[in-house]
């Protein structure tokens, strides 16, 4: 709508009489949430036809008959908001988006320490000024490109890349470390020295990760704020596009690599001038990392690694590669370059992740580039950090089908009355509810247990509880995804309109189940976890 476009001021009374005198005319008038909108010239090119505007709606108040057909989004579209001339006398709009920055009043939408009159004990002030301030990032920079990405197909724009970088945010995405110090986070909202897990950065992501912490000393935790931030956007591929390969390619390169070759790649990486990844998923192996097939034999010199095999389902460009060698499992990173080839993998999920096949073909790598140490320590638990990040994902996501469901179900009727007046629905309201209630729960007290743990604690006693709730964090959300298409009915299934984000969500959260380890693979490895640290003595 044009600034210099004057509003005038109507009556229902006066709206009513002037469509019906329009009408002979084949003029038409409608009223939606107190605004006034002549819609005579669009009419005709109604996606829906001519014929939905009956005389029911003609000159009447059609807010009801338009919420049950279309999201308010489409309102604020300029196509159509110039189509408004007046608004009702007297008579104030009710409905409105969710204003940028600001967190979303539906119920449960939001986690509880979010929520107002909440209280929280993992949370302070610094956690919530970081939220505010990467919320209205995502609103105001991610939001648009990642909706517009997920539709083409193609990978997140750079720019957005570059106004993460001047933020700090890929490095923070990294998690709490030295990596963090003297650099200026989000403007200055929080200090490196106060970034914990409950802070951490992270949109959500692919392939495997082993995020250790070298020294052993206690971590201070920061990350799950700008995972499920990110996530709001409702958009799985990009998330993974979103140069989440960095958050699992690169700590290994951050805690093992050489100064050299943290120089090398770090500076490039957290500047998104470069991509990296972790490439350890292969179609001979999966779950099962021990039966990889990727080989690194040194030269006769000892001054190269050849590597030969192949790797899928990888998202970015270079790699933080698992391989075997004559010590059994070696991560060495290998830039793209010669006998180095990738090919776009297309998946029932998303393009704009970048999900790749990649063969290496006697590629020849500096012994400069291994990371020793990482590669040792091959126990579960170096995945602890990709699945609990996988984690928080899950639990925005999750809140995200719950508002979409919620709105839905006030605003929808069948039957003569809403949707939300049938006990069945409210019934598959109450355990999505549920469902990612318990599952924020858990994941704040694995996230407390994090920023008070060595790592050697981690690795003992996280494991298996972070293992259990990945997997049940993915299988709620299945389950969630399977009643919400039952609450949208058909639009649960259709890419565009009313339910889209819904139809996103029941697509690719399968993904999900599978990324860092199968949902019974992980509840396998917890209850094992469990029996080996049953005492001696315990019986009935």
């Amino acid at each position: 709508m044009s600034a210099s476009k004057e509003l005038k001021q109507f009556t229902r009374e006066e709206v009513e009489k002037a469509s019906s005198q329009h009408n002979k005319q084949g003029d038409l008038w409608i009223i939606i949430d107190s605004k006034v909108y002549d819609i005579t010239r669009f009419k005709d090119l109604h996606p829906g036809g001519a014929s939905v505007f009956d005389e029911e709606v003609a000159g009447q108040d059609a807010t009801e008959a338009f919420y049950g057909l279309h999201r308010h989004e489409v309102l604020t579209r300029p196509q159509y908001a110039r189509l408004q001339i007046g608004s009702i006398k007297d008579e104030k709009p009710v409905i409105y988006d969710r204003a940028i920055g600001e967190v979303s009043k539906v119920p449960y939408a939001e986690p509880t320490w979010l929520s107002e009159g909440y209280h929280s004990p993992y949370f302070k002030e610094s956690h919530r000024r970081l939220q505010r301030a990467v919320l209205r990032f995502v609103d105001e920079v991610v939001a648009a490109d990642a909706q517009a990405r997920e539709a083409d197909g193609k990978r997140p724009s750079q720019s957005v890349i570059d106004e993460m970088a001047e933020l700090n945010m890929h490095a923070m995405r990294m998690g709490p470390g030295k990596h963090l110090k003297g650099l200026k986070l989000m403007g200055g909202i929080v200090e490196p020295e106060e970034f914990d897990y409950f802070h951490e950065v992270n949109p959500i992501y692919c392939a495997k990760t082993i995020a250790l912490t070298s020294d052993g000393a206690r971590p201070p935790t920061t990350q799950l704020i700008i995972t499920q931030e990110v996530v709001r956007c409702g958009a799985r591929g990009y998330g993974d596009g979103l140069n989440s390969g960095a958050v699992i390619g690169l700590p290994p390169v951050l805690n093992f690599g050489s100064p050299e070759l943290q120089a090398k790649v770090v500076p490039d990486v957290f500047s998104g001038k470069k991509f990296i990844c972790l490439a350890v998923s292969e179609a001979h192996a999966g779950s099962d990392v021990t039966g990889l097939q990727t080989t690194a034999v040194k030269t006769e010199d000892g001054k190269h690694w050849i590597v030969n095999g192949t790797k899928k389902w990888i998202t970015n460009g270079t790699f933080t590669t698992g391989c075997k060698t004559e010590d059994g499992f070696t991560v060495i990173l290998i830039e793209r370059g010669e006998g180095v080839e990738t090919k776009h993998v297309k998946t029932s999920y998303s393009s704009t992740a970048g999900t790749a096949y990649i063969t290496f073909d006697n590629v020849k790598v500096p012994v400069e580039n291994t990371l020793e140490m990482c590669g040792r320590n091959n126990s579960p638990s170096n995945f602890n950090h990709e699945r609990w990040v996988m984690c928080c994902s899950s639990a925005r996501s999750q809140r995200l089908v719950v508002e979409e469901c919620l709105k839905w179900t006030q605003q929808r009727k069948a039957f003569g009355k809403p949707l939300s007046s049938q006990a069945v629905i409210r019934n598959k309201l109450a355990t999505m509810i549920a469902r990612v209630e318990s599952v924020q729960s858990w994941l704040e007290n694995v996230t407390y247990q994090m920023c008070n743990m060595t790592y050697k604690q981690q690795a003992s006693k996280l494991a298996g509880q972070i293992a259990f709730l990945k997997s049940y964090s993915t299988h709620c959300a299945q389950e969630t995804a399977r009643d919400a298409v039952q609450i949208f009915g058909g639009r649960g299934v259709t890419q565009s309109g009313m339910g889209h984000f819904i139809e996103h969500y029941h697509r690719t959260v399968p993904f999900d189940a599978l990324l860092g380890g199968a949902e019974d693979v992980l509840a396998d490895l917890g209850v094992r976890q469990a029996i080996r640290s049953m005492p001696k003595n315990a019986r009935l």
